[in-house]
């Protein structure tokens, strides 16, 4: 076996369990553990991804049990993509971090390292249970980073999310029993096969079990009406958080592209693209409650955690489409939204340090000390996010309106975006003004921003410009993940003895 494929699980788990029995040691040396066991994420991704993108099925087998038997690492090119995607994130989460973020409250960056676990073992596992048990390891993890540094906004937050999410783990473990009990496994590839040569009685009882899981991932993804938690959960976090906490709403939508194209795809006879349906209109929904969000924000981080709904809105359209251009298409918009979202967040704290006790409320406030090298960065961010040429959020929609067929689809989908991506700039718009061209007559009482903070932020907007210098490779790869995902042949030779 090659075991490459379980590193990105063990070695932000043991650097954990290194910084936790390592917590009397100075801040210096708990920074300098966390960078080089999240920097180092990166090659060995990289490693992964190139490896996945031979177009073979790597199986890992903890125990040597055979599939559908015992615990079960898959890596194709979609779980390989977002391993990537998670490492450059948490690169810059905690470079940024470092500089004074991780000090407001204990066990910041053995935190860090455990949501790390739970987001890459979420993204490899191959089993429906381990899912469930990654979900819940990123959970805890998320539940303590959210509370960092105290204060009645965190907290209030911080119940709300903790309350909904409990909820949302009830209900997986009850549709995971319901598909345990109905077909005696929870292999994902398994399942596929015991599904499609599913008795027909069966069939309400499975689609029930389906419908119970969609609503959990639609609760991970921020999907409209699940979404209301996120605004203030993402505005109350400390910065490098909120921007780790990017990927969190991708989670959800990975789940539901693994879960119904892999097991309630196309195979799956009676119940074949049963969500399809339901996708399209909650898709169309949720972006358009995400730009009236962003449009009535009077906070600046409030209207990024907004645009992360929007983003999610955007993506299940990809999915909802059910073929492989809209899913190429999505999962480029994905890379995009994640980046520039994170690096937002970052610069919004930055911008928020030099306001005084204005911070992130978008009301005048004395004028900020950079503001050339600050706006810049946010309008580079601002109109990036909101889809405009020549960055990489112009493309990913390009590539979404080109994907949709010319049928009543077309129709809706089309001035939602549209006006959606004019909504996005007016509120960007607005924000931008107050900020940088309105400022008060007070005197300025912020200091000159880190330039380590501010290189963090650079980092993950400069994202954009790279899908955008690398976008012929990248939507390449992005078309291979989609079509490999649409051939469901040899994911269903995985449990007939055929891993790799």
């Amino acid at each position: 076996m090659n075991h490459a494929l379980i590193l990105p699980l063990l070695l932000p788990l043991l650097m954990g369990c290194v910084l936790l029995l390592a917590h009397r040691q100075t801040m210096q040396v708990k920074r300098g553990l966390s960078l080089i066991a999240t920097w180092l994420l990166v090659p060995l991704t990289l490693v992964l991804l190139t490896q996945a993108d031979s177009g073979v099925l790597t199986v890992y087998r903890l125990g040597d049990w055979r599939p559908p038997f015992g615990i079960m690492l898959l890596l194709d090119r979609l779980s390989a993509l977002m391993l990537v995607v998670t490492a450059v994130l948490a690169g810059f989460a905690v470079l940024y971090a470092v500089r004074g973020d991780d000090e407001r409250g204990p066990n910041f960056h053995a935190l860090f390292q455990f949501q790390l676990a739970g987001i890459n073992g979420a993204f490899l596992t191959g089993d429906l249970f381990n899912l469930f048990v990654f979900f819940e390891i990123l959970l805890i993890a998320s539940y303590a980073l959210l509370l960092h540094g105290h204060g009645a906004k965190r907290v209030r937050a911080g119940v709300h999310y903790v309350v909904l999410n409990l909820l949302g783990s009830s209900l997986f473990l009850i549709g995971a029993s319901m598909l345990y009990g109905l077909t005696g496994t929870l292999n994902m590839a398994d399942l596929a096969v015991r599904v499609s040569a599913a008795e027909p009685a069966d069939a309400p009882l499975l689609a029930a079990a389906g419908f119970l899981l969609l609503v959990v991932f639609a609760l991970k993804a921020a999907i409209l009406p699940l979404y209301f938690w996120l605004p203030r959960a993402y505005a109350s976090a400390t910065a490098p958080v909120a921007a780790l906490f990017a990927i969190m709403t991708k989670i959800g939508l990975y789940a539901i592209i693994r879960v119904f194209v892999l097991i309630f795809g196309s195979q799956a006879g009676a119940l074949s693209n049963m969500a399809l349906d339901w996708l399209w209109p909650l898709s169309m929904l949720t972006l358009a409650g995400g730009v009236l969000g962003a449009l009535a924000a009077r906070n600046l981080q409030i209207l990024l955690s907004y645009l992360v709904v929007v983003s999610v809105g955007t993506l299940l359209a990809g999915v909802a489409l059910g073929t492989e251009a809209g899913l190429a298409a999505a999962l480029y918009y994905l890379l995009h939204s994640t980046l520039v979202s994170g690096g937002l967040f970052l610069l919004a704290d930055v911008i928020a340090r030099q306001r005084g006790d204005t911070a992130s409320e978008l009301i005048s406030a004395p004028a900020l000390k950079q503001p050339l090298l600050l706006g810049t960065l946010f309008f580079a961010g601002a109109i990036s996010i909101a889809g405009l040429p020549p960055f990489s959020g112009f493309l990913g929609k390009v590539m979404l309106l080109r994907a949709v067929p010319p049928t009543i689809d077309a129709a809706l989908l089309w001035p939602v975006i549209l006006v959606g991506g004019l909504g996005m700039l007016i509120a960007l718009g607005r924000a931008g003004s107050m900020v940088f061209w309105r400022p008060s007559a007070a005197v300025s009482v912020g200091r000159a921003a880190d330039n380590v903070r501010v290189s963090a932020a650079f980092g993950l907007l400069l994202g954009s410009v790279v899908l955008v210098v690398a976008a012929q490779p990248i939507q390449a790869y992005m078309q291979a993940v989609a079509a490999q995902l649409f051939d469901l042949g040899p994911y269903l030779e995985i449990v007939r003895g055929h891993d790799q």
